[in-house]
């Protein structure tokens, strides 16, 4: 069958939950990853559908006792269409943050895993903070990476002007019970993920250390993006080493299907496990 996106989809680390909130969808050409082949295309067509990637956009929501946290804020209210290369629609983050139950008033921090456009999207309403009352965070440097870069391919153009109300975060750093900042760079210099920990339960939510479940079985598939694609890698293969060690629940934000899984090893490979939503 034909990739379809993430839904809205909630689970329980603990006692903090975490709520997808679709966004939008993106189709694109392989070529977002280059050097691909059709022939490894073949291999995860069930991450595709009609010849193309099927890219989830969103972000989630994370509950820590009266705590709000958004982290990642889609693409906005947009259409995007570049021929030969994607298609993109998307505009629902905030009627399905309204279906889990809260008002962008509500939320208390919004964190950036990195901001690149479909992770900034919802960043203002007109010419005003979306989440007037919430503590907006980014990893070290990545702000001033995208100063006067605005005609960058998925450049935060539009969220730039707000960024004086953004804070730096610090590796390590709690900003919720059981939720921690981890440092990333790679991806873009900021890039950054959450570990979030109740009990004995673990969750990581990866931002773009991961695009697709394909990465899993394919150690050279790159994305076009990656400011340093090698930095990128390093990372990724030591995260994706400790998920698959210790079954941490996954939250990945561009899967088709689930956003919600596991990294699993079977057969000498490892595969993605989502959980049912």
């Amino acid at each position: 069958m034909p990739a379809t996106p993430a839904l809205l989809n909630s689970l329980t680390v603990g006692d903090i939950r975490i709520t997808y909130l679709p966004d939008g969808a993106g189709h694109f050409s392989y070529d977002v990853f280059p050097g691909s082949s059709q022939e490894c295309w073949a291999r995860h067509a069930a991450q595709t559908s009609d010849g193309r990637w099927v890219c989830s956009i969103g972000g989630f929501l994370v509950e820590s006792g009266d705590r709000k946290i958004l982290v990642d804020l889609g693409f906005g209210d947009a259409v995007l269409e570049v021929e030969g290369f994607v298609t993109a629609k998307s505009g629902r983050l905030l009627a399905n943050l309204g279906a889990a139950g809260l008002t962008p008033a509500e939320i208390d921090t919004v964190v950036y895993t990195h901001m690149h456009a479909d992770h900034t999207g919802w960043t203002a309403t007109g010419d005003a903070l979306t989440f007037a009352n919430a503590r907006h965070l980014a990893g070290p440097g990545e702000v001033s990476h995208w100063i006067g870069r605005d005609d960058e391919p998925f450049s935060p153009a539009g969220q730039l002007p707000f960024t004086s109300n953004f804070e730096e975060s610090k590796d390590g750093e709690i900003i919720a019970p059981g939720v921690e900042i981890l440092h990333a760079p790679g991806h873009t210099p900021g890039h950054q993920c959450l570990v979030i920990s109740s009990g004995t339960e673990r969750a990581m939510i990866l931002g773009d250390t991961l695009h697709t479940p394909a990465q899993l079985q394919e150690p050279d598939l790159s994305f076009m993006f990656d400011v340093d694609p090698v930095q990128a890698r390093r990372w990724r293969e030591d995260i994706v080493a400790k998920l698959a060690a210790t079954g941490t629940t996954v939250g990945a934000c561009h899967f088709s299907g689930s956003a919600f899984g596991r990294v699993m090893t079977g057969q000498g490979q490892r595969f993605w496990a989502p959980l049912p939503g």
